[in-house]
Order: C-alpha cells, then sequence, then structure tokens
C-alpha cells in the first residue's frame, strides 16, 4: 500500500556524482558533504562512507524521533533512548535487496514496555512505512548500556 502525504512539509534534496565507487553526495544546502567509496567486504577501500550508512543514519534518527514522540504520548520519560539502525546489503535475484535490524535501548525502562512503544513507533515512523512490505525489517528492545 502506498502512502503520499497530505502536504509536503520539507523536501530534502542531494545530489550524487560517481556512485558508491569514487563518488560525492551533497545536500542542496550545503550541510551535508561526503565523499562515497565502497566498503572493503564489498571490495572497496572502504575510506569513504556509503549509501547503506547513510541510511542507517537517516533511518535510526526518523525512528528515535518516532520513539520519543510514541514515548511522550504514553507519558513515558525516554529522552535518553538510542536506536540503532543495521542495515543489511546483499544479492537478490538479479540485482540487490537490504535488510534492516531495529535496536532500541532506554536506560531505566523495561524492555517489554520499550519494545511496545518501538513497535508503536514502527506504526508511525516515516521510514517505517516507506520500506514496510519491501525490506525486510525486525524492531527490536535491548539492553541499555552504561556509560
Amino acid at each position: 500500500m502506498t502512502t503520499t502525504p497530505e502536504k509536503i512539509l520539507y523536501t530534502a534534496v542531494a545530489t550524487t556524482t560517481g556512485g558508491r565507487r569514487g563518488g560525492h553526495a551533497r545536500s542542496s544546502d550545503g550541510l551535508l558533504e561526503v565523499d562515497l567509496n565502497a566498503p572493503k567486504e564489498l571490495g572497496g577501500p572502504g575510506t569513504g562512507t556509503n549509501p547503506e550508512q547513510l541510511f542507517a543514519a537517516g533511518y535510526s534518527a526518523c525512528f528515535n524521533s518516532a520513539f520519543l514522540a510514541v514515548a511522550k504520548q504514553a507519558g513515558v520519560k525516554a529522552d535518553d533512548a538510542h536506536v540503532s539502525a543495521k542495515v543489511g546489503f546483499g544479492p537478490a535475484g538479479q540485482g540487490y535487496a537490504l535488510t534492516v535490524d531495529l535496536e532500541v535501548a532506554v536506560a531505566g525502562l523495561e524492555l517489554a514496555q520499550v519494545q511496545e512503544l518501538a513497535e508503536a513507533a514502527h506504526q508511525v515512523c516515516p521510514y517505517s512505512n516507506a520500506v514496510r512490505g519491501n525490506v525486510p525489517t525486525t524492531v527490536t528492545a535491548v539492553e541499555a548500556v552504561a556509560a
């Protein structure tokens, strides 16, 4: 099912040259500017970032915001929530595909409560909605690691 926003509130624009091997990406406002290179695991030098890292950063940030909004709505203080997005990349048929494993940790909350809030966040997060039904995604509450 395709979900279209009722109103576009913001449009991000980024332009890439050279792709994942020796490429460069820059946002239209210049705030994001990165060299791109394939990771060593894919035969590259591992000297630049790669599309999967950028997707993981964007997804984890977006999901963290959704988690905080859901927690606030539920009256739960979760300001120190940490979300890690693990983006897998591999062959699928004639092309390639992704997987995503989201791990959510919140110090001071029971895992069951974190899991419940994370599942609710997964229903409202724009990234989750964008990949649902196409990218296998797991959402798991994990123990918070003491700093």
